[in-house]
């Protein structure tokens, strides 16, 4: 034990903070820390235990600008980058790479297994650390961080599971120089029924809400995020890309092998059975202030962003001065203005909608004002000017919208005020109002357009605000299972866009192909006097193959592992 040795440069920094610890710290070079310095069965207080469970979480990734500063929701249709050279959000989005050549900002398989192996070391040794803790319930503090660790890596692995379908478990072996790391995949199912069963074993060792001290414990692990994590994760696969969809039909590593229809009953389980132990949460009041209001009640797990203006001058307009000068790096996509309804919560195609060509921002769903700039918005106390030449769209050699629009979504209330200031930015990685989404969609699809489905929607477009009609919020009686579905896919772009959602969705959905068959567009608003024309211009063409359903593996995982089978086509 004396001589197992971590060296995860990561940790170094925040062990250093706990050197009020009663062993000894100089005993080793400050690079060098043993696992029984680490986990120490004289500490009660866990003091180092703890530093190390917070790099664990640490290793979970905040969406922001993540993917080589751009969101990933560049990558669908429902927004590109605007950075004037080519970046990995555009390589993502057109299909620019292969096994050699990655996207290092997103094919993060190596980071994925630094995840999971630093939370398998703390799992494997925190019960050696004599933690006097216990929770109001009676469970020792040990046990809690332990569930915690696993909830973590049981992310890491559904992060995998996404992008490359069945990945090697790797249990609780913690793998040391000279052992074999020819590992074989796992195949999906196998996945699965593991992070499920993470979920299921640790949901009743973890705090719950609400917790006695929000303000330090509110980013925590809790049987809520275990929940949520089985519903998300059961959701994918009963999706169509692995329950009946397999891009490769008898390869069990993509999928499923067999289409069963029990597999969605199984997510519409999941989904309730969050609803129904659930006591603390619900969808916040305001769609636009939930973004940026620490300890909402809609919010289930997050990754914590501190408060600052990062994601404003990230994201915002060009066109202001100073400190107020944006970098407008996020640009929305025409496509996505047009997924939003209108006021009383019919498409923009509908007969009867009331949506105007002429003054396409008037008359709409709420959450498009909370959700995207367009010419008109106000901002900084200004009226933005999105059409060609104006001041939020000057052209030139600039970074600047190159849709006609710019992101709103979490950013603060600064449509009056004269400067930004800080805002809190947190990362929300599972809230309320995917519980009822996914809950819709499995329902309808194990069940067809049942009263809950059509409950849980109209509870989502109550909060954004859309006209009652009569309690029907837009949704007319006796749809289909079909229509439904076109709903309810709408209703998660809408409500959930820029949050990691879409880019994985129309994936699941296995629509990819469809959905790139037509461009990425944007507007061109020509200014003649006082009157203003919009047209529709194509901005990014991003056709898409089958085989980009899954990443490929790095060729240097597939070269240095017999073992390893690479995904179809690639």
């Amino acid at each position: 034990m004396k001589h197992r040795i971590l060296k995860f440069s990561f940790f170094i920094g925040a062990l250093a903070l706990a050197s009020s610890c009663n062993d000894d710290f100089e005993a080793l070079p400050v690079e060098q820390y043993t696992i029984d310095f680490i986990f120490s069965k004289t500490d009660s207080l866990g003091v180092n235990a703890r530093q190390y469970l917070t790099t664990v979480y640490s290793q979970l990734q905040n969406g922001h600008n993540r993917v080589g500063d751009d969101y990933l929701d560049a990558a669908s249709d429902d927004a590109v980058s605007s950075a004037t050279v080519v970046v990995d959000i555009t390589k993502l989005g057109t299909g620019q790479y292969n096994a050699v050549s990655q996207v290092p900002s997103d094919m993060r398989w190596a980071n994925y297994y630094a995840g999971i192996r630093s939370a398998t070391t703390f799992i494997t040794n925190i019960e050696v650390v004599p933690l006097r803790d216990k929770l109001p319930n009676g469970i020792p503090m040990a046990k809690v961080w332990k569930s915690e660790a696993r909830f973590i890596r049981a992310m890491h692995y559904f992060e995998l599971l996404k992008r490359y379908g069945g990945v090697p478990l790797m249990g609780n072996r913690v793998l040391v120089l000279g052992e074999d790391v020819e590992l074989p995949r796992n195949t999906f199912e196998e996945c699965v029924n593991y992070i499920v069963g993470e979920c299921d074993a640790i949901k009743d060792s973890l705090r719950t809400y609400p917790i006695a001290d929000p303000n330090a414990n509110s980013h925590v692990a809790t049987k809520e995020a275990a929940l949520a994590l089985k519903a998300r994760v059961l959701l994918y696969a009963a999706s169509p890309l692995y329950n009946g969809g397999n891009v490769d039909p008898d390869n069990a590593l993509t999928g499923y092998t067999n289409y069963d229809v029990n597999r969605w009953k199984l997510a519409v389980d999941a989904a309730a059975d969050f609803m129904d132990q659930n006591t603390y949460f619900s969808l916040a009041p305001s769609f636009a202030k939930l973004f940026i209001t620490d300890g909402n009640r809609e919010t289930i797990f997050f990754r914590s962003g501190g408060a600052g203006t990062g994601i404003e001058k990230n994201n915002g307009p060009v066109g202001f001065s100073g400190a107020n000068q944006g970098l407008g790096r996020t640009s929305p996509s025409q496509n996505l203005v047009d997924a939003f309804l209108t006021a009383d919560g019919k498409f923009i195609t509908d007969a009867g909608s009331g949506y105007d060509p002429a003054n396409p921002y008037a008359n709409r769903d709420p959450r498009l004002d909370a959700t995207v700039f367009h010419n008109g918005s106000l901002w900084l106390n200004a009226t933005l000017e999105t059409f060609q030449g104006g001041r939020h769209r000057p052209g030139g050699q600039i970074q600047q919208t190159k849709t006609g629009y710019y992101m709103r979504k979490f950013m603060g209330e600064f449509e009056t005020a004269q400067n930004y200031g800080d805002t809190p930015h947190d990362w929300p990685v599972f809230r309320y109002a995917e519980i009822l989404l996914n809950y819709a969609e499995a329902q309808n699809e194990f069940a067809g357009p049942t009263t809950e489905v059509y409950e849980a929607i109209r509870a989502i477009r109550q909060r954004a605000g859309i006209q009652s009609g009569g309690g029907t919020y837009g949704l007319e009686a006796g749809l289909t299972k079909e229509q439904m579905r076109t709903v309810i896919r709408n209703e998660r772009r809408i409500e959930l866009a820029f949050e990691e959602h879409r880019y994985w969705d129309i994936r699941r959905w296995k629509i990819a192909e469809e959905i790139f068959s037509t461009p990425v567009n944007g507007v061109i608003i020509v200014k003649a006097g006082t009157q203003l024309n919009y047209n529709v211009v194509p901005v990014q063409d991003a056709s898409f193959d089958e085989k980009r359903y899954f990443y490929p593996i790095s060729y240097d995982e597939v070269i240095k592992n017999g073992n390893m089978v690479q995904n179809p086509q690639w």
